[in-house]
């Protein structure tokens, strides 16, 4: 007698695919349902649905199209603004004030030459110019008629360095001319010195009757005001280095022999540059 041994339940498991195959359903529709039977050991089934969604509608011939320009959409992201005007570049100043001291020995000076000093004033840079002879300074301002936005710069600077003492005539170059810059320092800033050794610097430094200065100052394209131990130099930044070397070299000791050979060196220089 021959027992043949299986796995058991393999049968089963067999005859439930075979069912659960037979038992799927589609319906057709908006929406596909599948229904799934499984027979368990109890005999009970369990259905489970799954809705899926319609397929999109095909294009058809009475939906409506709009036709849009292509030239009315904007070609970039970049904002369009429309031509400013000639005027609207000329932007309107803001009222400022500038007051301006003037040493008391400085004042006589002022008044003689006053005519010459507010004329450029109002009419190269258009501002608004008076002096103020109980606070002793003079007071300058702005106007609709100033243009420049360093206008009240150029005039402080101008009555500065009449205030200083160089001439109006050497002065007025500061409104004309925008690489011309004041300098200034005292002898004790290069050497301290007192008594007669102070009178021999400054004695040095101007000459007999000048001409050192003058000499320093041709060579130099520069005006230098000797006020006491206060030494003043107008000119370009290049110009002021030269006159400023020379004249240190003068306070500390050398002799002008010396500082002039060192000049006319200098001189040939910016000459040769100049061609």
């Amino acid at each position: 007698m021959v027992v043949v041994s299986g796995q058991p339940g393999s049968s089963e498991q067999t005859h439930k695919k075979n069912r659960r195959k037979q038992s799927k359903k589609k319906i057709p529709g908006a929406t596909d349902i599948v229904i799934d039977s499984d027979l368990e050991e109890d005999g009970n089934p369990t259905a489970s649905t799954s809705a899926q969604l319609p397929p999109p509608p095909a294009d058809d011939d009475d939906e409506l199209m709009i036709d849009v320009d292509p030239s009315a959409a904007p070609l970039s992201s970049a904002p369009e603004f429309a031509p400013l005007s000639a005027d609207a570049g000329k932007t309107a100043l803001k009222s400022e004030t500038r007051r301006i001291p003037i040493p008391p020995h400085r004042m006589t000076p002022l008044k003689k030459d006053w005519v010459n000093i507010f004329g450029p004033l109002t009419e190269i840079l258009g501002l608004q110019v008076r002096m103020n002879v109980q606070r002793k300074c003079v007071e300058a301002r702005t106007s609709k008629a100033t243009k420049d936005i360093g206008a009240l710069q150029k005039g402080a600077d101008f009555v500065k360095a009449f205030a200083l003492g160089f001439d109006v005539n050497d002065a007025i170059a500061l409104l004309r001319l925008d690489d011309l810059y004041l300098d200034s320092f005292e002898i004790k800033d290069v050497k301290t010195l007192h008594g007669d050794h102070l009178s021999r610097a400054i004695g040095r430094i101007a000459g007999q009757d000048g001409k050192t200065k003058f000499t320093i100052e041709n060579a130099s394209r520069t005006r230098i005001v000797l006020a006491d131990t206060k030494i003043h130099i107008m000119g370009s930044f290049q110009n002021i280095k030269i006159a400023r070397d020379a004249i240190v070299s003068l306070i500390l000791g050398s002799p002008p022999g010396k500082v002039y050979a060192g000049l006319r060196t200098v001189s040939s220089r910016m000459r040769q540059r100049a061609l």
